[in-house]
């Protein structure tokens, strides 16, 4: 039966989504298999921390978007996420929620699950606000400063979105947490163990970004960007750097399976 009310659920969350303009068909079609696997095998706490990073994602996406259409060339995709965004940001997410279904005396596959909403929150809250820093951003691997919007940049403002994103997540965690923690000491360590997940997550985000993710150049407009393989402009373009697999959408799932990992660390570590 839950598994029932998860597909509806997921559903009417998925068409409303493309309703709005914040997904595409497709991107619909994988919220709604995510979400229907999220919401019905994992449950309401799970429910709340996806919702959580899709409703906000989504809100910071229409913010500010004129000051940020300038830096959208260099990104893969536009602020509508499709199939491959969904799964990416939410892939891993869904898999841990069958974990817990399969496994239900576990904890794991819970603190997994929140590490990497915390990863992918943080990611994309840092994406999403660093690029109205209103200096030039550092790129991660050597602090050159380049263009705002490069694959691998860091800045003061992107950063402390980063750091929110993750501790947003981490204090739902700590809140759905409190019958299992057996004291306030337990409670800090565990939303320090997600909230760290999610930024380190991030920041490998960016390191990926910096180094082996392919990033192209048009031959046109002699521009960095992620999309291939044509330009905003409509130039074909050309590779400049990186694995020609590991576009974006692989780098936020990494992204996501580092939070994870770490977060499941820090608790056994912790606990």
């Amino acid at each position: 039966m839950q598994i029932v009310i998860g597909f509806l659920l997921a559903s009417l969350i998925g068409i409303l989504a493309w309703r709005m303009g914040s997904l595409t068909r497709s991107g619909a079609l994988a919220a709604t298999l995510t979400g229907t696997l999220v919401f019905g095998l994992g449950g309401f706490p799970w429910a709340v921390l996806l919702l959580t990073f899709f409703i906000s994602s989504s809100a910071l996406s229409r913010l500010f978007s004129r000051r940020k259409k300038l830096v959208n060339e260099k990104f893969s995709k536009g602020s509508r996420r499709d199939w491959g965004q969904v799964l990416a940001n939410g892939g891993l997410g869904a898999l841990t929620a069958v974990a817990a279904f399969l496994l239900p005396q576990e904890i794991w596959p819970w603190i997994a699950f929140s590490g990497a909403m915390a990863a992918v929150n943080s990611d994309t809250w840092a994406t999403e606000l660093g690029v109205l820093n209103p200096n030039p951003p550092r790129l991660i691997t050597s602090f050159r400063v380049v263009e705002s919007g490069t694959s691998g940049a860091i800045s003061p403002l992107g950063s402390l979105a980063s750091f929110s994103g993750a501790g947003l997540i981490g204090i739902l965690v700590v809140i759905f947490s409190a019958s299992t923690t057996q004291s306030i000491q337990q409670s800090i360590y565990l939303f320090f163990a997600i909230s760290i997940g999610g930024v380190l997550g991030s920041f490998f985000d960016s390191f990926l970004g910096a180094t082996f993710q392919a990033i192209y150049i048009c031959p046109a407009c002699q521009k960095e960007t992620e999309r291939h393989p044509l330009h905003t402009c409509g130039t074909p373009t050309q590779l400049k750097k990186g694995w020609t697999w590991l576009n974006n959408d692989w780098v936020n799932f990494l992204c996501s399976v580092m939070g994870a990992s770490v977060a499941v660390g820090l608790v056994r570590l912790f606990f």
